[in-house]
């Protein structure tokens, strides 16, 4: 009996270890370098809205600069960046996508071809609550265009989620769900002139 309580002990010794060993704090340095080393991705997504409501759908993440959100029905937008462009394609709509620059918009800081969050005035907030890291980043010359705060947890590093605040304050949150890392996307789906085509906007 001495023994099995012993094996006992050291078995939850080990899981407690484990646990603790998996959540870790992030440095700045590792989240860029994981966001640098991260190519392409591909899963599912459920958007908070800033009224509250709820959408889901699928996301394609190709950096530098391209990335696509797939809204599900009912809502069934279409939001793309490429180009350097971001494009917002309403499907009750045949005058063409609303448009504006990436580079405008907090996303650009995690697409962009070289994240360096350590830059200076680039993070303006870090917390951990023992489970995950997560960084308020906006870009230092241009703050007025908003911010992205986006969440990682540790062992290996993954981002789990970001909340985009806009230039209007407005505050839009994207939790990711079975995400995979890498594999061929198409240039295709980040073309916004062939999905106008595709739709007869051209």
């Amino acid at each position: 009996m001495t023994r099995r309580f012993f094996y006992i002990l050291l078995t939850v010794a080990l899981a407690m270890y484990a646990g603790m060993a998996s959540a870790q704090q992030l440095s700045l340095g590792q989240i860029s370098q994981y966001l640098n080393q991260l190519q392409t991705a591909q899963g599912g997504f459920t958007q908070i809205n800033s009224d509250g409501t709820l959408s889901t759908g699928q996301i394609y993440i190709k950096r530098p600069g391209r990335i696509r959100f797939e809204y599900n029905p009912p809502d069934e937008s279409l939001v793309m960046a490429g180009g350097g462009q971001v494009a917002v394609f309403d499907p009750r709509s045949n005058t063409g996508p609303e448009r504006f620059p990436l580079n405008q918009t907090p996303l650009d800081i995690m697409l962009r071809q070289n994240v360096d969050l350590s830059s200076e005035r680039m993070v303006t907030n870090q917390t951990y609550d023992g489970t995950a890291t997560t960084i308020t980043a906006q870009d230092p010359e241009h703050p007025e265009y908003g911010n992205i705060q986006m969440v990682f947890t540790a062992n290996p590093v993954e981002l789990r989620q970001w909340i985009v605040t806009d230039d209007l304050g407005t505050q839009t949150t994207i939790i990711l769900n079975d995400m995979t890392a890498g594999g061929t996307i198409g240039n295709i789906l980040f073309n916004i002139r062939a999905e106008m085509r595709k739709r007869g906007q051209d």
